[in-house]
């Protein structure tokens, strides 16, 4: 019989063996990796950038023309590109603009804490950078609760909301606030496996369609870029500033006209290991606290629902507004 020790001894390279193997055989192990996410990441649309305080600088995207601007901010960890469907379809009537956060995407990427009262000033420093006196916003996910801070903080500019996904509806013990900072360390974030990067893609959608796979290779190449810990930084501080700032109890305080749209697949929303329910349940405690709000629930869609059922997202838009 082998011993304990000769059995480990025999195990490490198995194991070692089985990684490389599964490395090699990785759809994505010819990936080219980044030098810098500014540089190297790929947006559909010209970029252009705006200058604000702090020596940030906000990459941006300004396509189409109309009476109506809709502001774009994506959710946590991810970048401008996640509205191009929508973008790409809303710009016939609409003026669309969407950002990268700062320290997520093109823009620049300097300490900050992180918190939903910083982003939202952020949106209002691009929209002075760009004369736009008021605007409608259309948050997912993390952006939607930096929507619902903005239209709370600055009434007169945030002229509708559109909310997919958003974060923000849910409540959390300081515990549970503490296990996401814990979750979402900045050393959680930079280990994150290239097995757990995929899963955690598929995990956003009911059915993850073929083009949006540059979730997982840009996410998988920008491990290698230069500016990619500050990346993780940001993450982290994202994190703490969506627990920090709640606005469930502020809800009854937007004034502005509101459309709320979930997937009824949605994996995250509500968290499945802190509060376990059905994510119908939790869009029905945003709607029925914000006075003029309108729900949709797209039935087979998950989280990334901007993407996954952009078309049934885009004619929702469409007839919000046109009320």
């Amino acid at each position: 019989m082998q011993t304990k020790k000769n059995m480990t001894k025999n195990i490490i390279p198995l194991l070692f063996i089985f990684t490389m193997i599964f490395t090699a055989c990785s759809p994505y192990s010819n990936l080219t990796p980044m030098d810098s996410m500014r540089e190297d990441l790929q947006y559909p649309f010209d970029v252009k950038y705006a200058d604000i305080s702090g020596n940030q600088s906000v990459a941006y995207v300004d396509e189409g023309r109309g009476s109506e601007t809709i502001i774009f901010i994506h959710g946590l960890g991810t970048y401008l590109r996640a509205w191009e469907k929508n973008i790409a379809e809303l710009k016939s009537d609409y003026r669309c603009i969407a950002i990268d956060l700062p320290g997520y995407g093109k823009s620049t990427k300097l300490p900050h804490d992180g918190s939903m009262t910083f982003y939202a000033d952020v949106v209002m420093e691009v929209m002075n950078h760009l004369n736009i006196e008021s605007a409608i916003l259309a948050g997912h996910s993390m952006g939607g609760q930096i929507s619902m801070v903005a239209a709370l903080r600055y009434p007169q500019r945030v002229e509708k909301l559109i909310l997919a996904a958003p974060a923000g509806f849910e409540r959390f013990t300081e515990g549970q606030k503490e296990w996401f900072r814990e979750v979402m360390s900045l050393s959680g974030v930079k280990k994150t496996t290239a097995e757990a990067i995929m899963t955690n893609a598929a995990y956003n959608f009911y059915n993850m369609p073929d083009d949006a796979e540059f979730i997982i290779t840009d996410r998988l190449a920008m491990r290698s870029a230069n500016d990619f810990d500050h990346y993780c930084y940001t993450v982290a501080q994202s994190v703490d500033g969506m627990v920090n700032e709640p606005v469930i109890d502020k809800l009854d305080m937007i004034k502005q006209p509101t459309l709320i749209v979930f997937g009824e697949n949605d994996n995250l929303i509500p968290n499945r290991y802190l509060n376990p329910g059905w994510t119908k349940d939790i869009a029905m405690v945003g709607h029925n606290r914000i006075p003029d709000s309108k729900l949709i629930m797209l039935p087979k869609c998950g989280h990334f629902l901007p993407f996954e059922k952009a078309n049934e997202f885009n004619s929702a838009i469409r007839q919000f507004l046109s009320n």
